[in-house]
């Protein structure tokens, strides 16, 4: 306080000069206080406080400490702060993050539509990671759920050909704000409204989702309304968000009160903006929790993105902020990337959000050796006990590996550990967790070697540690790469802006895997968040409005005319905050998609106004305006972008000398890289000066952070950053051997599994069906030259063993046949194919004329033909009424896309059987074939980027080590239920509902190897429940890699232990002309159910994938051809419990985990209202772990047209596991409307029914089996 050259000038006392800015972190809050000192320059000065024991409020304690220094002033703790002296504050926060990971908000209640009580427990009914037997979703925000029985329903829909109101009546209906038409079919009681809400009032709960005049008038204290918070389609989002903000504002107020109450004046004299997760301020009074989820994180992208990109040089920048348990990864361009739907915490988002990953590797990471492989993370040390060095008995984490390795310095980090807070960081801790982790890793990698004939040496401890940096660093890097390269962008022509704690010590490695070679490091990079959160006033107002427009001429002057209105009321709001003129900036945005798809883009009006489409054109398909929105930036000031590129250029650059002659240095010491130990020097930041380079390797010490400047590097200090650049080639790799090592296994594990990732979201982007784009219903993989499987993206289960059967399967039939540009495709079950639908595209990769990798997609079509629309006949007898099939054609020869002959394979050829139709949508089928293609070809171009960068050698050999390791974690599992079940021997078996039985026996032998021997499994059925022998492999896979419970790699090697005997003629081996369609989504279900129960690993789940179809064939009216169209969806059900975990209810389940169609999509798209789906109460088996629920979903059909159900367990129950009950069994109601009402009739499993107008097709799901006696 005593400092008068860092206080403001007498003439300044009281005169508001003092800007505040803050980001409010769950463990830390950092300060940065900005005034005018002596000299009048801006003078900033952090403040990290980190002990809110002493006080009650983190950021006030940081504002009362900063006016401590700007007035020379004592301010007591015990007296309101004086806010004459302050001008501004404004804040990041991650209260709202912190509140929903930890499910510690307000209790709330939901009020929705009757027959939806359970949406948001549903959700998309996929789960989150397909391997885990113990199926675990976030729990929901809300405590309370009112059901209001009352319905509306769009009138028309876009699916009719005629037009989407060519056949309805509109006497009754009224206009939306979308200039859509809206029915009510059941007016609420109000009177049952309000005593339902009474109920919840009296019940202790305040904050509520909905229905506002009566919530009010009872005396709720926060009411969310989803249709003025979110006014957008799709009901699960949008219901997910208003629950958030319900469960998330009123916490959110109560901080900004109690915040407010310890200021002398409140905030009536001085401005307060909390920073939105879209990147701009809000005012205080109109920050909300929706607001709020991201504004941490936000902060620091407003921050790089204005400290690291420079207009006039273009260099687009990627934000690496690496914290203590994870690490969030962003892009900037000049323009800020937004995200209109996000997920986080389990919860669905619908909000403008910055584009922010998260990826769990942080400095608290933990480190493990499992399966032969090196991991990182996702657990993480936390704080407490936090890392082994940290003094209370935590386990290893990338901290420790930092420390052992010198690159972090126990001397010169602060001392506040053990009892006392006063020692040291604890090295020798973090030596022995190492030397025993050592041990471990040296004597298995030691054993592999030997028994391929390989010597091994054993490695160090600091070898093994550099080894988990390494796995670290290309944890970090997978995302950034799924923001850059799946996206388009080439990394390597980025920049890095590196912030946050930890991320200094691994900038310099990052940058180096990703071929960066500028990093930017802001002096005040560990607070970069809170500095950036006020560097210039960006308040933010967004004005939304929901539209149903086909864009085109005819629509453009109305949409315009309401985007002038939308922006006009966006002026308004930000002029009453003070803004004019050229302080304002305007974006505005039509949401479009193309027709027919419920995937969106957020389009950027451009400059010329004229708005475009998107990357690739669909000639043949409408574009949709689904939403206008406009969005306002009010700025008190211009901020200059990337200043650093312009003092970069005309600063003079002087080497700093390695001695004690300069006032920086601060000793040398061995710090270890790859080869050893190097000398490396230690300078303090804050006495180098502008121009001075620092040649690495060296460490530079700032107050909060460490920067690691490796070898090859340079450290160039600005005014403000401190700018790293890689002096050497990008050659990374060239001494990295073909023998296997655990380091580069892991790695290796890690870019495999990348490229695979990275053709599944090229598939995802670039398809057009709703079936692949929405539901997410295919796989890609990535093989080796024999055609065995390395890396299978996780997607789609009953895909994963098929798909290399697939490949080697072509790989005889077109030996000596393929060339470079040559792409196959098929589909037939006797190809390897799964069911006609599933269609793979194989891609050869080519290297100086000989095939070194493939690359392989398969989608499920829409229709490819066959005897009913979808290709998903329930009453199919023959191969040939399913559509379509394919033993192996080139789709692209030399290059050159068949169009010619894929029509006659998909149109005409199946249209020559009795009673069968070709691809009744050949347009979708081809654009989605050519995703396929583009898919492919990405995994092309990434596996010659793995050649280039470490050879080709070296690449194959990881790819057999890999799958070697996969092997040998499948063997230890064998052997492992060998000895607990103290014999080889296991058997199951199960029926399928029309008698079949699958019978399985189970032979393990001591060294780990297994037989699975399908003998006594029933004949061939002369129906479409029979299953070829790729669907048994890929279920058998898929159970193994479940049962191993813990991060492997799934590739071919996990059957490498395991003979597999399937009788020929079996119901899973059929004949080549035998109908399989039910194989695919059925009998992989029971297969799981019987493998699983084998085990003893797991009670049966719901056994089937509830599969739906409904739709209308191609007709002549008067005269005109109108086209047909189909729906397919499979519904979620009870999952089965198992020794440590109960079911999970209403999820989808083994082999397939595709996601469900939005209700109000579905009602808008298809002539259907779907009344009810919930959850199917007591459902789920009894048992000691009772099994999950099944579902309830009941449609109603507003036209005539054919319904399909392709089911299970209708008649057998799902059976419970070691005294466990039954899971009840499903059941399918046709209710047919007549004079008298509904008539209810059971339509079996298996069934194709003609609806009429106000007939109901009802699905109850089966529940999953229970585990252990009650």
């Amino acid at each position: 306080m005593s400092d008068s050259s860092i206080q403001l000038p007498p003439s300044d006392i009281g005169q508001h000069k003092v800007r505040v800015c803050i980001d409010r972190g769950g463990t830390f809050t950092d300060c940065v206080g900005v005034f005018p000192v002596q000299a009048s320059e801006k003078h900033p000065t952090g403040e990290r406080t980190v002990d809110p024991a002493h006080y009650p409020d983190a950021p006030r304690e940081g504002i009362r400490r900063i006016l401590e220094l700007a007035t020379g002033q004592p301010h007591p703790r015990s007296t309101p702060l004086d806010t004459s002296n302050l001008e501004s504050i404004r804040m990041g926060t991650t209260v709202a993050t912190n509140a929903l990971l930890e499910r510690k908000g307000e209790p709330c209640a939901l009020v929705i539509t009757k027959g939806f009580h359970d949406l948001l427990k549903i959700g998309n009914q996929a789960r989150p990671r397909i391997f885990d037997l113990s199926i675990t979703k976030p729990d929901v925000l809300y405590q309370d759920v009112v059901e209001v029985d009352e319905r509306v329903t769009l009138v028309g829909y876009t699916m009719d050909p005629r037009g989407v109101h060519a056949n309805v009546d509109l006497t009754n209906a009224i206009e939306g704000k979308s200039g859509e038409f809206v029915e009510v079919l059941t007016q609420p009681d109000w009177d049952a409204v309000r005593q339902q809400l009474q109920q919840v009032y009296d019940s202790g709960i305040r904050s509520v989702a909905q229905v506002g005049r009566i919530a009010k008038e009872l005396g709720f204290t926060h009411i969310t309304l989803s249709s003025s918070l979110v006014p957008m389609i799709k009901i699960v989002p949008r219901a997910h968000s208003a629950t958030a903000d319900a469960y998330l504002t009123p916490g959110i107020r109560r901080y900004v009160d109690g915040f407010a109450g310890g200021f002398d004046a409140g905030f009536s004299q001085i401005r307060v903006d909390f920073m939105q997760s879209d990147g701009g301020l809000a005012p205080v009074d109109q920050f909300s929790g929706l607001q709020a989820i991201l504004s941490g994180p936000a902060a620091g992208v407003v921050g790089y993105a204005v400290t690291s990109f420079n207009k006039q040089a273009k260099v687009p920048v990627i934000g690496f902020d690496m914290g203590g348990t994870s690490t969030d990864v962003s892009r900037f361009d000049g323009r800020f990337e937004h995200v209109f739907e996000t997920t986080t915490a389990g919860v669905t988002i619908q909000a403008p959000q910055l584009d922010i990953n998260t990826v769990a590797a942080g400095g608290g990471s933990r480190l493990f050796f499992r399966n032969g492989l090196m991991m990182v993370g996702p657990e993480s040390a936390g704080a407490h006990p936090g890392p082994a060095c940290y003094r209370k008995g935590g386990p290893l984490a990338v901290t420790d590996a930092n420390l052992l390795l010198g690159r972090l310095r126990a001397e010169h980090f602060p001392s506040i550990f053990g009892e006392t807070e006063d020692q040291p960081l604890d090295i020798e801790a973090t030596r022995r967790l190492f030397a025993e982790l050592a041990t471990t890793i040296n004597e298995e990698m030691r054993r592999e070697r030997l028994a391929v004939g390989q010597d091994y040496e054993d490695k160090s401890l600091e070898e093994i540690a550099a080894g988990f940096l390494k796995v670290a660093n290309e944890t970090m890097c997978r995302p950034i790469r799924a923001l850059t390269e799946a996206k388009g962008h080439d990394v390597q022509k980025h920049v890095l802006a590196c912030f946050g704690g930890a991320g200094g010590q691994h900038a310099c490695a990052v940058a180096a895997n990703l071929g960066i070679r500028r990093v930017f490091v802001h002096r005040l990079a560990s607070v970069l968040s809170g500095v950036r959160a006020g560097s210039r006033l960006r308040l933010s107002n967004e004005e939304q409005a929901p539209a149903a427009d086909v864009w085109g001429d005819s629509a453009r002057p109305a949409v315009l005319r309401r985007l002038d209105e939308l922006t006009a009321a966006c002026q308004t709001k930000l002029s009453d905050q003070g803004f004019a003129g050229k302080q304002i900036k305007i974006d505005r945005f039509l949401n479009m998609r193309y027709e027919g798809t419920d995937t969106a883009l957020m389009v950027p009006e451009p400059e010329d106004g004229d708005f475009r489409e998107f990357g690739f054109i669909l000639r043949s398909r409408s574009i949709i305006v689904d939403d206008l929105r406009v969005r306002g930036m009010g700025r008190l000031s211009e901020t200059k972008f990337g200043q650093v590129y312009d003092e970069l250029r005309d600063l003079p650059l002087t080497a700093v000398e390695r001695s004690t002659s300069h006032k920086a240095f601060v000793e040398e010491v061995p710090v270890y890289f790859d080869g050893g130990f190097q000398q490396t020097a230690i300078f303090r930041l804050d006495s180098l000066v502008p121009g001075e380079v620092v040649d690495g390797p060296a460490i530079v010490l700032d107050r909060n952070s460490t920067v690691l400047v490796e070898p090859e590097w340079s450290a160039t200090v600005t005014s403000a950053q401190l700018v790293l650049e890689r002096q050497g080639d990008n050659a990374q790799h060239a001494q990295v051997s073909t023998d296997l090592d655990p380091i580069q296994l892991s790695v290796f594990a890690h870019r495999f599994m990348s490229i695979a990732e990275q053709m599944g979201r090229t598939l995802e982007k670039t398809s057009v069906s709703t079936n692949i784009k929405e539901r997410l219903d295919f796989s890609c993989a990535l093989f080796d030259q024999q055609g065995s499987l390395v890396a299978n993206a996780p997607h789609i289960p009953v895909h994963l063993g098929s798909m290399s059967h697939a490949v080697q399967f072509q790989l005889k039939r077109f030996a000596g046949d393929l060339s470079e540009g040559d792409v196959i495709m098929a589909n037939h079950p006797q190809a390897g194919g799964s069911h006609l639908p599933d269609i793979t595209l194989i891609t050869p990769v080519f290297k100086d004329g000989e095939i070194i990798f493939f690359v392989a997609s398969r989608g499920h079509h829409a229709d490819i033909g066959g005897i009913s629309p979808g290709s998903m006949p329930p009453t199919s007898k023959e191969l040939f009424q399913e559509g379509a099939s394919i033993m192996g054609m080139k789709i692209v020869k030399g290059g050159e896309f068949q169009e010619a002959e894929v029509v006659r394979v998909l149109l005409e050829e199946p249209a020559k059987h009795p009673g069968c139709s070709g691809t009744r949508n050949l347009k979708d089928v081809v654009s989605d074939l050519k995703a396929q293609i583009a898919a492919n070809h990405r995994g092309i171009t990434l596996v010659h980027h793995l050649c280039a960068e470490y050879g080709l050698q070296v690449v194959q050999a990881y790819m057999a080590h890999i799958q070697r390791t996969a092997e040998l974690a499948v063997r230890s599992l064998l052997r492992e239920t060998r000895a607990s079940r103290g014999s080889g021997k296991l058997s199951g078996s199960d029926f399928m509902d029309d008698g079949s039985q699958i019978v399985l026996n189970v032979e393990i032998s001591e060294d780990g190897s297994a037989v699975f021997d399908f003998t006594g499994t029933s004949p061939e059925v002369y129906g479409n429940t029979n299953a070829p022998p790729s669907v048994t492999y890929s279920a058998i896979i898929y159970c193994l890699r479940c049962m191993v419970q813990s991060e492997l790699p799934l590739n071919q090697g996990c059957l490498a232990p395991v003979t597999v005997i399937i009788p020929d003629g079996s119901l899973l081996s059929p004949s080549e002309t035998a109908a399989v369609v039910g194989g695919n989504v059925l009998t992989s279900q029971r297969l799981c159910d019987v493998i699983l129960s084998a085990f003893g690993a797991a009670a049966a789940s719901q056994g089937c994938m509830n599969n739906l179809t409904f739709g209308v064939p191609v007709v002549e009216e008067n005269g005109q051809r109108l086209e047909g169209w189909g729906y397919y969806e499979t519904i979620a059900g009870g999952h089965g419990a198992g020794p440590s975990w109960s079911g999970q209810s209403g999820v989808h389940t083994h082999m397939t985990n595709t996601r469900i169609t939005d209700p109000e999509i579905l009602e808008r798209r298809y002539p259907v209202i779907l009344h009810q789906f919930s959850l199917r109460a007591g459902t789920g088996g009894q048992g000691k772990h009772p099994g999950g629920d099944g579902c309830v979903r009941d449609l109603e059909f507003l036209e005539p047209m054919s319904v399909s159900l392709l089911t299970e367990r209708r008649v057998f129950a799902p059976p419970g596991l070691n005294g466990g009950g039954n899971g009840v069994r499903g059941m399918n109601l046709w209710k047919r409307k007549g004079e008298s009402g509904l008539k209810e009739l059971n339509m079996g499993g298996k069934n194709t029914v003609f609806v009429k107008p106000g007939d109901h097709i009802v699905v109850l799901s089966p529940g999953g089996g229970g585990y252990g006696g009650i």
